[in-house]
């Protein structure tokens, strides 16, 4: 399909010999202006799978963070951010996986950048993807479980880099704003709220904080994201007995 384009953080600025002049005064073609932040991404609706009841479609996409470079340095490698992986048709949530993620993708050519995502969409592997998200369906929390873990990424973000090493704590990079969506669209999300008996399986937790995760910056939200799928994953692994984030659960 067509690539949705997303922008932030316009730039107003002008030409180098229009430096001296008030801005009342610039001419139009000394008027200059760029977007600190560009996402895009690229829908492949002929791929589609199901997750409990939520119709997937594989999607590729990236980001170019122009404030996560030096734009005064003489320029060397240029940096990416490039993904591929599914987006939840019910609700526009990506679905990214650590295999099919380049946090920085650097290369000095258009040739090179071509060369690195086809290598990338080789080696990605959706059915491997798929099957560890349907997995998430088949474990549940009680809402006991659920509010222990919320609570507990409440502290995380308090604990000295110290004590999370000494606990062996895994990252999470989520908010307090974005954990309180969370805590809210426990009860209220039509589509990824609760059971009536307050359990709620992990793919609907997975889903909590993929949806929690569309308030960030657009630099930040991939790395979010994977974070989403990776803590979900632990979870998983914590309710079988074999993980270290029996720290959100204990």
């Amino acid at each position: 399909m067509q690539p949705e384009i997303r922008v932030s953080h316009q730039i107003k600025s002008r030409t180098p010999d229009a430096i001296y002049k008030n801005a009342k005064d610039l001419l139009d073609h000394e008027r200059t202006q760029y977007f600190e932040r560009m996402a895009f991404i690229i829908r492949i609706p002929g791929i589609t799978d199901s997750i409990n009841g939520n119709e997937l479609s594989l999607t590729v996409g990236g980001v170019r963070a122009y404030n996560q470079e030096n734009l005064y340095n003489k320029k060397t490698f240029e940096k990416f951010k490039f993904f591929i992986g599914f987006q939840n048709k019910v609700c526009c949530n990506l679905c990214v996986w650590s295999d099919g993620f380049i946090d920085d993708m650097r290369v000095s050519s258009y040739q090179e950048l071509q060369n690195k995502i086809m290598s990338t969409l080789t080696e990605y592997n959706a059915q491997q993807h798929l099957l560890e998200m349907k997995e998430f369906s088949d474990h549940y929390l009680t809402e006991h479980q659920f509010a222990q873990l919320l609570g507990r990424t409440r502290l995380y973000q308090h604990i000295s880099k110290t004590e999370k090493q000494r606990l062996n704590i895994p990252q999470l990079t989520f908010n307090d704003s974005q954990l309180n969506t969370i805590a809210k669209d426990y009860y209220d999300d039509k589509c990824f709220c609760k059971a009536d008996n307050g359990e709620i399986n992990l793919w609907n937790v997975y889903n909590l904080f993929t949806q929690a995760n569309k308030s960030s910056y657009i630099d930040t939200f991939l790395d979010r994201n994977l974070n989403a799928f990776e803590f979900t994953k632990g979870v998983q692994k914590t309710l079988s007995d074999n993980s270290n984030y029996h720290w959100f659960l204990s």
